[in-house]
C-alpha cells in the first residue's frame, strides 16, 4: 500500500469564495500514482471547508446567500467568539459546510457520481490557508 500527501495553499481575493478544486486534486492524484484507494481532501482551517457538490454559478449562489442567511458576518455583536477576532460566522458556516470529503479512487481516477466536484470554501479568506490532499492505496 502506498500513501501521498499534498497541500495546497490558497488566499482568496474575498471575505467568502468557492473555489472548483477538482482539478488539483486530479493532478495529485495523478502525480501519487495510485490506482485503487481512497483520496482525502480537508481544510486545514477552522474558518474554510471542503464540500462535493455541482459546479453550477446559481447553486454557489445560493449557497453563499443561504450560509449568510444563516451565520450573517454582521452585526459583529452576535457573536461571542468575536474579541479579537471578526469571524465568529465562519466557524458557523464551516461547522454546516463540513471539514473534508473522501472519494473512491478506481482506475487512477476519482470515482465521482454525476455531476461530482470538489470545492474549497472559504469563510474567513484574504490570506493564507492550507488544503490537504492525502491518497491512501495502490
Amino acid at each position: 500500500m502506498k500513501s501521498f500527501r499534498k497541500v495546497l495553499v490558497f488566499s482568496t481575493p474575498h471575505r467568502r469564495d468557492y473555489l472548483n478544486i477538482t482539478p488539483q486534486v486530479e493532478a495529485a492524484l495523478s502525480e501519487s500514482g495510485i490506482s485503487e484507494g481512497i483520496c482525502l481532501v480537508n481544510a486545514m482551517h477552522i474558518t474554510a471547508s471542503v464540500y462535493i457538490n455541482d459546479d453550477e454559478p446559481g447553486l454557489i449562489k445560493d449557497y453563499d446567500d443561504w450560509l449568510e442567511g444563516l451565520a450573517p458576518h454582521e452585526p459583529l455583536s452576535r457573536y461571542r467568539h468575536n474579541g479579537g477576532e471578526d469571524n465568529g460566522d465562519a466557524h458557523l458556516k464551516r461547522q454546516v459546510m463540513g471539514r473534508e470529503v473522501v472519494v473512491a479512487v478506481t482506475d487512477g481516477k476519482l470515482d465521482f457520481g454525476p455531476w461530482e466536484q470538489i470545492f474549497y470554501g472559504e469563510f474567513d479568506g484574504q490570506r493564507s490557508k492550507r488544503v490537504l490532499i492525502k491518497i491512501i492505496g495502490e
